[in-house]
């Protein structure tokens, strides 16, 4: 029964026979019921025929073959009514059946008519476990993922529109108080306009790349490459940033760590993006701490600060685009674009590696962690 209740095609074939059979029951019924008032009505028609006749020469030759053409047409009368009755029985157990088949199919279709048009929203009912049951089943994940692509996509444009609004009504006032004489024409003026245009183009830079990663239209050149060259790099690249806020930055490396297997310059992005932003959420005279330790087969590197923190319910969003802890910190006041946690948690992804977050609260401090498969 487990089988019949989870195959499509055992129930088309169980449906296809169990109209045969209902016909065949109908058939016998009614020859059953039939035959005999046949029979015995044109037994009667053949005795007011003899009768009329008489008695003559040959009779019982003429009766035997009266009584034989009778019983034949008594038995193709009955098989016409047998026939008739098993045939319309039959058409309206195949519509019922048929209907009962066809009937998810078409709420699927007007489903996915829905869909098509942008309602994004409707689900169908999954009744039963056979394929008809799995494809509803696919077609409600499927219009999830759609519901939240597009949710994405929303959430996108009405993000990027307020992140480019900012810079680009910086400039515009600018340039409005140089043209109506409220701002000097002094070089500060125009550095103030300078520091606004680099910063969106450093916002379009950040949402090209943001593109290529969540398209993954870019190639690794994975190779071996060694945990401290990395973090030496890192440490060189950052370190005028550290000093200008007297932050200390410190590393902590095992001396028998194994070389891993990446993108030198993708993890290089991914491990230089972590510590700009562990020194710029730290204090002065604060410190930021690298670190790494084998695990099985893959190597941990950690980013620590004794910075600002980061509140629990934070935590699970802080890779989402766009995201901040402190809504009202803007670009200017180091609030960053909330995409280079995004780009970061997609190219440490794409290495088969995962990257998360620790933080005790506010205060308190954090440390991002993200691991990488070590080279074979």
């Amino acid at each position: 029964m487990k089988y019949i209740h989870e195959r499509l095609g055992a129930k088309l074939f169980l449906a296809n026979l169990a109209v045969i059979l209902i016909g065949v029951i109908i058939l016998a019924f009614t020859i059953q019921l039939t035959v005999p008032a046949a029979f015995n009505s044109h037994l009667g028609m053949m005795a007011n025929t003899n009768n009329g006749m008489g008695m003559g020469q040959g009779q019982g030759q003429g009766l035997g073959r009266t009584l034989f053409e009778n019983f034949r047409a008594s038995m193709f009368q009955s098989l016409g009514y047998a026939v008739t009755a098993s045939v319309l029985v039959a058409l309206l157990v195949s519509l019922f059946l048929s209907r009962r088949i066809v009937a998810p199919i078409r709420t699927l279709t007007d489903a996915s008519q829905q869909i098509a048009d942008g309602h994004y929203e409707k689900r169908v009912d999954v009744n039963g476990t056979d394929e008809i049951a799995q494809l509803a089943t696919r077609f409600n994940q499927m219009a999830t993922q759609l519901e939240q692509v597009e949710s994405m996509r929303r959430q996108l444009i009405g993000d990027v529109t307020h992140e480019l609004r900012t810079p680009l009504t910086s400039i515009k006032g600018y340039m409005e108080g140089l043209v109506d004489g409220v701002l000097p024409s002094t070089p500060e003026t125009f550095n103030q306009i300078h520091r606004e245009a680099d910063r969106l183009s450093r916002l379009v830079d950040d949402l090209q790349e943001l593109s290529r990663v969540e398209a993954k239209a870019y190639s690794l050149d994975v190779r071996s490459m060694t945990v401290p060259n990395l973090v030496q790099t890192t440490v060189k690249r950052l370190s005028p940033q550290a000093t200008a806020k007297r932050i200390t930055l410190h590393s902590n490396l095992p001396a028998d760590l194994p070389p891993l297997q990446a993108d030198e310059d993708r993890i290089t992005q991914v491990l230089v993006n972590l510590v700009a932003n562990a020194i710029q959420y730290t204090p002065e005279g604060g410190d930021v701490t690298i670190s790494a330790a084998r695990q099985a087969n893959e190597i941990l590197i950690s980013v620590k600060d004794t910075g600002v923190g980061i509140p629990p319910e934070h935590l699970a969003n802080l890779f989402t685009r766009f995201y901040r802890v402190d809504k009202s910190r803007s670009r200017n006041a180091g609030g960053g674009s909330g995409i280079g946690l995004t780009i970061a948690k997609h190219l440490v992804e794409a290495h088969g590696g995962r990257i998360w977050v620790e933080s005790k609260g506010d205060g308190q401090g954090s440390t991002f962690t993200f691991s990488l498969k070590i080279a074979k």
